[in-house]
């Protein structure tokens, strides 16, 4: 899927809990060197300029059944989110961490890197999932 394909409405995008042991090669394969140096990094920024109850956190990392990928704080409790769009609301940490991931990918899309096409559409494949997630108002809302 390339990020000019519009995405089946009749496919259900599922994801997949990366397995610990997995989750190295998994972002390698994907990003490569750039995700401990860009995309691990703008996310947690991204995560503590989005909320105030965000204090750090391990995150979980799921792979897409469109080939998409993301990443969200291991929390049970709710996070409060505020954004400069002047979104302000509460979601779980599923989409929060959706959110996070959106704002990276959009932001490190726009930069100059080689990598920059792969941010792109990564973007594209998460926000499609996004579309189906039980809180996808509020994560529209955040991103808009």
């Amino acid at each position: 899927m390339t990020t000019d394909t519009i995405a089946d409405p009749t496919v259900i995008i599922t994801c997949e809990l990366v397995p610990e042991a997995r989750r190295a090669h998994s972002v390698e394969a994907l990003f490569g060197i750039a995700y401990p140096l860009q995309l691990e990094p703008a996310v947690f920024t991204f995560a503590s300029k989005l909320s105030p109850t965000y204090h750090g956190a391990y995150w979980s990392m799921y792979a897409l059944s469109n080939g998409g990928w993301y990443m969200c704080p291991n929390d049970a409790d709710p996070f409060a989110v505020q954004c400069d769009n002047g979104y302000e609301g509460s979601m779980t940490a599923d989409a929060f961490g959706i959110v996070c991931v959106l704002y990276a990918f959009s932001h490190l899309s726009f930069s100059d890197n080689a990598i920059a096409g792969t941010y792109a559409r990564h973007y594209h494949l998460l926000r499609d999932f996004a579309a189906e997630h039980e809180e996808a108002a509020a994560i529209f809302a955040a991103i808009d």
